[in-house]
Protein backbone atom coordinates (compact mmCIF):
# COMPACT_ATOMS: atom_id res chain seq x y z
CA UNK A 1 0.00 0.00 0.00
CA UNK A 2 1.31 3.42 -0.95
CA UNK A 3 2.07 5.92 1.80
CA UNK A 4 -0.22 8.93 2.06
CA UNK A 5 1.21 11.97 0.30
CA UNK A 6 0.66 15.68 0.73
CA UNK A 7 1.67 19.04 -0.64
CA UNK A 8 1.94 21.91 1.82
CA UNK A 9 3.28 25.39 2.42
CA UNK A 10 4.64 26.62 5.72
CA UNK A 11 5.97 29.63 7.52
CA UNK A 12 8.48 28.97 10.29
CA UNK A 13 9.47 31.48 12.94
CA UNK A 14 11.37 31.26 16.23
CA UNK A 15 8.58 32.27 18.63
CA UNK A 16 4.96 31.36 19.20
CA UNK A 17 4.20 35.08 19.66
CA UNK A 18 5.51 35.86 16.16
CA UNK A 19 3.58 32.91 14.69
CA UNK A 20 0.37 34.18 16.29
CA UNK A 21 1.00 37.71 14.93
CA UNK A 22 1.41 36.29 11.41
CA UNK A 23 -1.67 34.09 11.86
CA UNK A 24 -3.70 37.18 12.73
CA UNK A 25 -2.52 38.87 9.51
CA UNK A 26 -3.43 35.75 7.51
CA UNK A 27 -6.88 35.67 9.13
CA UNK A 28 -7.37 39.30 8.06
CA UNK A 29 -6.65 38.40 4.43
CA UNK A 30 -2.87 38.64 3.98
CA UNK A 31 -1.50 36.23 1.38
CA UNK A 32 0.21 33.12 2.75
CA UNK A 33 2.89 33.42 0.06
CA UNK A 34 3.64 37.06 0.93
CA UNK A 35 3.81 36.29 4.65
CA UNK A 36 6.15 33.33 4.00
CA UNK A 37 8.43 35.48 1.86
CA UNK A 38 8.52 38.19 4.51
CA UNK A 39 8.76 36.19 7.75
CA UNK A 40 9.72 32.54 7.25
CA UNK A 41 13.26 31.47 8.16
CA UNK A 42 13.04 28.41 5.85
CA UNK A 43 14.66 28.45 2.38
CA UNK A 44 11.17 27.52 1.07
CA UNK A 45 10.15 31.14 1.80
CA UNK A 46 11.43 32.04 -1.67
CA UNK A 47 8.70 29.78 -3.10
CA UNK A 48 5.99 31.24 -0.87
CA UNK A 49 6.66 28.55 1.72
CA UNK A 50 5.98 25.70 -0.73
CA UNK A 51 7.51 22.45 0.54
CA UNK A 52 6.47 20.47 -2.53
CA UNK A 53 5.20 16.90 -2.23
CA UNK A 54 6.20 14.58 0.60
CA UNK A 55 5.07 11.29 2.14
CA UNK A 56 3.60 10.64 5.57
CA UNK A 57 6.53 10.07 7.93
CA UNK A 58 8.96 12.30 5.98
CA UNK A 59 8.53 15.27 8.34
CA UNK A 60 8.95 15.53 12.11
CA UNK A 61 6.10 13.99 14.11
CA UNK A 62 4.08 17.07 15.18
CA UNK A 63 4.36 18.63 11.70
CA UNK A 64 3.40 15.32 10.05
CA UNK A 65 0.39 14.90 12.34
CA UNK A 66 -0.93 18.39 11.50
CA UNK A 67 -0.45 17.89 7.76
CA UNK A 68 -2.16 14.50 7.61
CA UNK A 69 -5.02 15.17 10.03
CA UNK A 70 -5.88 18.87 9.60
CA UNK A 71 -8.28 20.38 7.06
CA UNK A 72 -7.15 21.28 3.55
CA UNK A 73 -6.55 24.91 2.52
CA UNK A 74 -6.79 26.28 6.06
CA UNK A 75 -3.89 27.62 8.09
CA UNK A 76 -2.93 25.17 10.84
CA UNK A 77 -0.87 26.07 13.85
CA UNK A 78 1.24 27.29 15.32
CA UNK A 79 2.77 23.80 15.41
CA UNK A 80 5.90 23.55 17.55
CA UNK A 81 8.85 21.44 16.39
CA UNK A 82 12.52 21.45 17.32
CA UNK A 83 12.99 23.90 14.42
CA UNK A 84 10.53 26.53 15.65
CA UNK A 85 6.86 27.39 15.24
CA UNK A 86 5.15 26.54 11.96
CA UNK A 87 2.03 27.84 10.30
CA UNK A 88 1.03 25.20 7.79
CA UNK A 89 -1.34 25.25 4.82
CA UNK A 90 -2.02 21.84 3.27
CA UNK A 91 -2.99 22.28 -0.37
CA UNK A 92 -3.33 18.61 -1.42
CA UNK A 93 -3.46 15.17 0.13
CA UNK A 94 -3.72 11.76 -1.53
CA UNK A 95 -2.66 8.13 -1.10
Amino acid sequence: MAKAQARAQHIIVSSEKKALEILEKLNKGSSFEAMALRYSSCPSAKQGGDLGEFAKGDMVKSFDKAVFSGPLNEVLGPVKTQFGYHLIKVTERWS
